[in-house]
């Protein structure tokens, strides 16, 4: 099962990536989670501490081994589209609560179209968790769609788009859904967060297909004392987590997982 999330910034994808993977993991599944944002806080939602997280250099920043593997520096740039990374999730990896954790990072480069060592670098990277691992694996991508744009993510079983009850949130869903399209991904999924009421549900429940929605997460204080606090949100809430486990039971019944 290899999954991207994706969304606005904001919208709370990395609880919601977070806690999936810790659920999968609670089953005694191989989880490997990616965290592919600049502004990396994967770890901490997953419960790891913050020296450890502090430790961690993200491989896109990691210039030595991109030079090593794809041949590229200063005097040559020639470089090898297809450099080895198969070792690169056990040998980076961390692990905490049976989840380990890839900080990937991204390449801050102008421009949709990037192809530079770096960007080989993560699109191998990411191609080989998708395509030649067992893990189940789970991408909290980075907000907005350029990750859409550069084909990162082409080998995904399923997007799932994080939304909140608003149009804006609502239009990423459907940019996400057709950009997919044009990568070969048949599946996107929808999760609502941070819903309050009876409108709010009534609002997903009018723009987003029935088939689409996978659930909705409500709004929750706990989420909230949670991040203040540095702690992983499935540690935190139970209505959040149980919200969640029956998210990723319907995920379940539509991999045959």
């Amino acid at each position: 099962m290899k999954i991207a999330v994706t969304g606005k910034g904001g919208v709370g994808k990395t609880t919601f990536a977070a806690t999936l993977a810790r659920l999968y993991a609670d089953e005694g599944k191989k989880v490997l989670a990616a965290d592919v944002d600049p502004d990396a806080n994967l770890g901490l939602a997953l419960g790891f501490d913050e020296e450890t997280l502090d430790s961690i250099v993200p491989i896109s920043r990691m210039r030595k081994l991109v030079e090593e593997r794809t041949g590229a520096n200063s005097q040559n740039q020639f470089y090898k589209l297809n450099p080895k990374v198969d070792d690169i999730p056990d040998t980076y990896g961390k692990t905490c609560n049976g989840v380990k954790l890839l900080v990937l990072g991204t390449v801050e480069t102008g421009g949709g179209g990037c192809v530079c060592p770096e960007h080989v670098m993560l699109k191998r990277i990411i191609n080989n968790l998708v395509i030649h691992r067992d893990d189940v694996v789970i991408l909290d991508m980075e907000a907005g769609l350029e990750h859409l744009g550069r084909g990162t993510t082409e080998s995904m079983d399923e997007f799932i788009v994080v939304i909140e009850p608003g149009a804006r949130s609502v239009q990423t869903y459907k940019n996400v859904k057709r950009l997919a399209k044009d990568l070969g991904v048949a599946q996107v999924k929808v999760v609502a967060n941070k819903v309050r009421n009876e409108e709010d549900e009534e609002f997903i429940r009018s723009k987003i297909p029935a088939e689409d929605l996978l659930g909705m997460i409500h709004y929750n204080t706990e989420v909230i004392d949670a991040d203040r606090q540095g702690k992983s949100p499935y540690d935190f809430s139970q209505t959040v987590t149980a919200e969640i486990t029956k998210i990723k039971e319907k995920i379940d019944q539509n991999s045959n997982l």
